[in-house]
């Protein structure tokens, strides 16, 4: 894996989220952290945990099936149904756990699944384990899509599963055009909005809700670690279908609860969202300024649409030695992003803009990255 290129070095923080943080005894310029709005480090949100913890207590002792489940966790998931406007809402441990538990559950041997290219890991190991038939269609090619889900005749259900906004690129998926194609074959859809809730659609509320076509997707999984600033996972959809989820969903009968904590500090992110958009106009501000002059200078930022700004070199060795570079001669902190996350020859530096930046904080980057870039030939 060194000799290729392909060893990944995880750093250390040592201390809270922000726009500076600590790496290695030294304050650097935070540019690799999926926390959008700053909320991992908000006052509401640690006073929220503080008190849930004074009430509650630090852990929930069981699986929510058995003695687990707080008042907490259902008040959490009223809460969430009603932000993403739909009926019910399922909470779980994380984002990851959120999906395996719901695709194995309602699909299985008998069925389909029409995955694109660049979904998460996590869609693409709930598929495996489903035992579904898998159809992977290039990204963002709907016209494809179709041509494979015509194909199909035998499956009992069929499932299209799809990123709202792809985590390494930045784009989004043409959401209007997969409902199209999924009505006309009968077909479920389902959304993984981890990087659109927080950023797209009205105060926050993902990318259903920015092209606005709420009812017309079956199931919306979310989490609570990026823009929420918290760790967890939850599916929000039907009735029918919560109710199903909290009797069939592995993660959520074999796995203790998400913690009090948590759970409160997710709940006082959603009403920060409700009450104000501000630090959504903040972010896409920050975004649009940042994303901007780097195109100026001459980088590739691929076809990103949102926040997520990667900075394409390709080559492994070299992302990883701007990284390392911007690290230790500049005191800016972003990750290098190469295989597995990323198919080979597509190496970068995922940078990203947040809420909690200042400009200056963002011309010193676009500053550091353009001498270390004009020195290494990528611009």
């Amino acid at each position: 894996m060194k000799s290729q290129g392909l060893y990944l070095r995880v750093r250390t923080r040592q201390s809270a989220q922000g726009a500076w943080t600590v790496v290695r005894g030294k304050k650097v310029l935070n540019m690799c952290s999926n926390n959008y709005l700053g909320l991992a480090n908000h006052p509401k949100l640690i006073e929220a945990a503080k008190r849930a913890i004074d009430e509650w207590g630090v852990g929930t002792g069981a699986v929510r099936s058995i003695a687990g489940n707080l008042e907490l966790h259902d008040m959490f998931e009223e809460k969430m149904a009603r932000f993403k406007k739909r009926e019910a809402a399922i909470l779980l441990q994380s984002g990851f756990d959120a999906v395996i538990g719901t695709i194995p559950a309602i699909m299985g041997k008998q069925d389909a699944i029409f995955s694109e290219e660049l979904n998460h890991a996590c869609i693409i190991d709930a598929s495996r384990l489903s035992g579904a038939k898998r159809y992977i269609y290039p990204h963002l090619n709907v016209s494809a899509l179709e041509d494979i889900i015509s194909r199909e005749k035998d499956a009992r259900r069929k499932l299209v599963v799809t990123d709202g906004v792809f985590s390494m690129d930045g784009d989004m998926a043409p959401l209007p055009k997969i409902i199209e194609v999924a009505d006309k074959y009968n077909a479920l859809v389902m959304v993984d909005d981890a990087h659109g809730e927080g950023v797209l659609g009205d105060h926050g509320r993902g990318i259903v809700d920015h092209y606005k076509l709420h009812g017309r997707v079956d199931i919306e999984m979310g989490t609570l670690s990026k823009a929420f600033g918290v760790v967890g996972g939850y599916i929000a959809g039907d009735n029918k279908l919560i109710e199903f989820l909290k009797n069939r969903a592995r993660p959520f009968l074999f796995s203790s609860a998400t913690n009090p904590g948590d759970v409160a500090a997710a709940m006082a992110a959603v009403e920060l969202l409700e009450e104000s958009d501000e630090l959504i106009k903040k972010l896409w501000n920050n975004t649009n300024y940042f994303k901007e002059k780097l195109n100026k200078l001459g980088f590739d930022l691929g076809n990103s649409k949102t926040p997520i700004t990667p900075l394409m070199v390709k080559d492994e060795k070299l992302a990883a030695e701007l990284s390392i570079r911007m690290l230790e001669d500049e005191n800016i902190f972003g990750q290098y992003i190469i295989y597995p996350t990323v198919p080979r020859g597509t190496a970068r530096l995922r940078l990203q803009p947040s809420a909690v930046h200042s400009k200056k904080d963002l011309d010193y980057c676009i500053d550091a990255v353009e001498k270390i870039g004009k020195d290494l030939d990528l611009i």
